[in-house]
């Protein structure tokens, strides 16, 4: 494939394998074995002496696609693909630690993700240390002689942080450490880790990749020998490998990524706008605006703002119900990154484990919501917006 297509054409194009039938559409290889011309063949294939396939936890040729799309747009060598986010996230984490290691992460996760580092993690003898990522100095400080693993999100889910990815990945280089970033809210589309310096980035293909609600997936990202020494036997042997069927449906959404992703930033923009007028409305933090607190770094690290808006209603918890219950268009889910417009109250839903104060610390208040923009007509979504806030109390 050719290496000077733009993103557009490589999500419709890039890493196709066509059977022998010469389909138009990428083929399902629902199977989950694979057979050999000879007992030498097999021999040879499991050796690694020849190329093709073994089994279906290993690969398959739609995950192979589907892999190779996500390197072409990631700008990666090497990719797996997972039944999950959560199993991309928990794979690029463990795969290359041990007992006695230790992680520093931005404690502006989402709360599985901070489940991982925080709880699970530490049931097998991996530390960690949880910092406001926002400043580098913190990362710097949270260092330790067994630090081997930098854990952030940027920005950050509910509530829009944006983290020098540059930065941290400086202070890695210099111990030794690994980066890893969830990728998610910012979309390849806007936002390359890689380019910025971290080593292995991760999404949830559940949100934007697929985009239309249908089905669950992740995909980890890096250079080909991070995958061979750290990635590969752990992916082989614990078993979260994608659904071939999920790994087609994702290729089918992929093609459409920067359609969707530039019509959800473009509505974002404007409902992020016109929420900051509202008398009922406390706060709005929206990467694409000027008043954004980290407002220089994405200038620096992101090409475009983003699908989400985080907003606070001066109501608290009570206004927030009202708002999210009134809205006609835009429907209350906890999912992101879909062609239909999705909100949430983050403090009774995707954060509701953490305690009053952890929250607090995120900026998690009980008036805080999080707005995923779908594809809908922005004037629509405005008026949607505009009657249920009628219907909040100032």
């Amino acid at each position: 494939m050719s290496k000077t297509w733009r993103p557009a054409t490589q999500l419709v194009h890039e890493g196709t394998l066509r059977s022998q039938y010469g389909e138009t559409s990428e083929a399902i290889f629902l199977t989950q074995g694979f057979v050999y011309d000879s007992s030498e063949a097999a021999e040879a294939r499991f050796k690694g002496e020849t190329d093709g396939f073994i089994y279906a936890r290993y690969g398959s040729p739609t995950n192979d696609m589907f892999e190779k799309r996500m390197c072409a747009l990631e700008g990666a060598e090497d990719a797996r693909a997972t039944a999950s986010g959560m199993a991309a996230v928990t794979a690029a984490i463990l795969c290359q630690l041990k007992a006695g290691d230790h992680i520093v992460a931005a404690r502006a996760l989402f709360g599985s993700c901070r489940w991982v580092v925080e709880t699970l993690a530490p049931k097998y003898g991996i530390e960690c240390t949880l910092i406001d990522g926002r400043y580098l100095e913190n990362w710097e400080k949270a260092i330790r002689p067994a630090t081997k693993v930098f854990f952030l999100e940027s920005p950050t889910n509910p509530t829009l942080e944006v983290i020098d990815i540059a930065g941290v990945a400086k202070l890695a280089d210099q111990i030794g450490a690994k980066v890893v970033v969830d990728n998610v809210f910012a979309t390849p589309l806007f936002q390359k880790p890689l380019e910025l310096g971290a080593h292995v980035v991760v999404y949830s293909a559940t949100k934007h990749i697929d985009g239309q609600g249908r089905c669950l997936g992740g995909v980890v990202l890096s250079d080909k020998q991070w995958i061979d020494e750290n990635l590969h036997d752990y992916f082989r042997h614990t078993g979260p490998a994608m659904s071939p069927f999920n790994a087609w449906t994702l290729l089918k959404g992929i093609e459409t990524l920067p359609l969707r992703v530039k019509q959800q930033t473009a509505s974002a923009a404007r409902i992020a706008d016109f929420l900051a007028e509202q008398k009922q409305v406390a706060k709005v933090i929206y990467p694409g605006r000027k008043d954004h607190p980290q407002a220089d770094i994405i200038a620096k690290q992101m090409s475009g703002g983003s699908t989400l808006v985080a907003f606070e209603l001066k109501g608290g918890k009570e206004a927030a119900f009202a708002l999210q219950n009134a809205l006609d268009i835009i429907k209350i889910s906890n999912n992101l990154g879909d062609s239909k417009s999705l909100i949430t109250h983050p403090a009774t839903t995707t954060h509701k484990n953490l305690s009053d104060d952890a929250r607090a610390e995120l900026g998690i208040s009980p008036g805080t919501v999080r707005l995923s923009l779908g594809i809908e007509d922005a004037e629509d979504l405005v008026e949607d917006f505009a009657q249920a806030l009628s219907k909040v109390k100032s």
